[in-house]
């Protein structure tokens, strides 16, 4: 596939890229505390939030097992930490993949700080398409309680699911950050602040001067290796299957003038009457005068 091909096949893929989708999710927080503020303010109802650093993609490492790479990475003012993630697929977003976040949060805390009394709070959020959970709420808060009394455990952790798939349209600010997350035009998402960012990722004006532009442009290319790899060689399938018939034509017909030209040599005939001998079409007649 060439670069202009590619080009055609990114805009076309953009387009339809929505911050439920991993590969846009990723570029469009990176590097983005204000962004990751504003909704960690809305799906956890705390307006004085204040986010001071963020990572997506980022991995931590696990000797003793399987490690993790966290779709966002963030940390507030009061050094609490925060993993959100989005999964369309139910599989990706079951509770025990919440409790191994959760506990590498912790394991990556432990690293730098040796006491278990001063590991931080954290949150794990899931933004899921489907309602994984399935007791058709909105959004679900996980944390640890004590059975005998109902008293919460106060083990400083918490897993949060927002549900994708609960449509509110009473004008709420998670209703509307649920709905913007399913939009693939920047001009229906409801959260101005977020539609501008939308806007500007999606925006082809000096795009490969635009750094994070360029970002998704690569990402894109790499998420949708094999869709753009399998659409490159049917095209070259295509091409080959047309220029095999296009050879068989050529051959078809030079074949046909060597009989023309044998019946008129043989039988003295003129060129219309080999043809007409041959049972040739009106129109293949036409084609085939000026080449005899």
């Amino acid at each position: 596939m060439t670069e202009e091909n590619f080009s055609d096949k990114y805009r076309e893929i953009l387009k339809r890229l929505r911050l439920i989708d991993d590969i846009f999710f990723s570029v469009f927080f990176d590097n983005n505390p204000d962004d990751v503020q504003y909704i960690l303010r809305i799906i956890l109802d705390k307006p004085d939030l204040k986010v001071l650093e963020v990572q997506t993609q980022k991995g931590v490492e696990n000797i003793f097992g399987r490690s993790v790479r966290f779709d966002v990475f963030a940390t507030d003012d009061k050094g609490k930490l925060y993993n959100i993630e989005v999964q369309r697929a139910d599989s990706g977003a079951v509770p025990t993949r919440a409790r191994y976040n959760s506990s590498m949060l912790d394991y990556h805390k432990l690293k730098e700080q040796a006491k278990f009394d001063e590991l931080p709070e954290t949150f794990v959020i899931f933004i899921t398409e489907n309602d994984v959970l399935k007791d058709g709420k909105q959004i679900y808060h996980i944390d640890r309680i004590i059975r005998e009394t109902g008293k919460i455990f106060g083990d400083g952790t918490h897993i949060v699911y927002v549900n994708g798939s609960y449509r509110d349209d009473s004008g709420s600010a998670l209703g509307d950050l649920v709905h913007d997350f399913f939009c693939e035009n920047p001009a229906n998402i409801r959260h101005h602040q977020l539609a501008e960012r939308v806007e500007f990722l999606k925006g082809t004006q000096n795009e490969m001067e635009m750094s994070e532009v360029s970002r998704v442009r690569e990402l894109v290319r790499e998420f949708y290796k094999d869709e753009i790899a399998e659409e490159s060689q049917k095209a070259a399938q295509e091409i080959a299957q047309k220029a095999a018939q296009e050879a068989a034509k050529k051959a078809e017909k030079v074949n046909l003038l060597n009989n023309i030209h044998s019946l008129m040599q043989k039988l003295n005939l003129t060129a219309q009457g080999a043809m007409d001998a041959l049972s040739v079409s009106p129109e293949l007649q036409k084609e085939l005068l000026p080449l005899i």
